[in-house]
């Protein structure tokens, strides 16, 4: 019902969303902090372990991840690449591309990091729920909250 007009209960329903969203949000920049690194080198982390179907990613596949721009990412990549977090490899396959692989010590802090995010996402998850809104993934084995 695209053309019907928003209800009251809508507007309570989508603002209630975004108070837990920028809640969780607000948690993961505290946690991230506590932890020693940035909200985005935690983003850039989890995007290269939580890539689909391997272990690592491109700065393009990154940089569309993370909604940012090319040279942006280059340089967040070298600040986790400084802190001992990822390294850049030439691809085998194409020269032209570098992955980007987690170090174990980014592993280590990544997956303390995620429990944390996922431990907090489980306790507002009834925030996320949206009525009307069918949530992507939903019916599906893979269809899990994101951390």
């Amino acid at each position: 019902m695209a053309n019907r007009k928003m209800s009251k209960a809508d507007f309570e329903t989508l603002a209630r969303f975004r108070y837990q969203l920028r809640r969780f949000l607000r948690f993961s920049e505290e946690v991230t902090h506590r932890n020693g690194v940035t909200p985005l080198q935690y983003q850039l982390m989890l995007q290269v372990k939580g890539f689909p179907g391997r272990e690592w990613a491109s700065v393009a596949e990154l940089a569309e991840r993370l909604q940012a721009k090319h040279h942006g990412v280059v340089a967040l990549i070298s600040r986790c690449e400084a802190a001992g977090w990822v390294q850049r490899v030439a691809s085998r396959s194409d020269k032209r591309r570098v992955e980007v692989h987690l170090t174990a010590e980014g592993e280590g802090r990544l997956e303390r990091l995620a429990r944390l995010h996922r431990e907090e996402l489980r306790s507002v998850q009834a925030g996320f729920s949206v009525p009307g809104v069918t949530p992507a993934g939903a019916g599906s084995p893979r269809g899990h909250p994101p951390t």
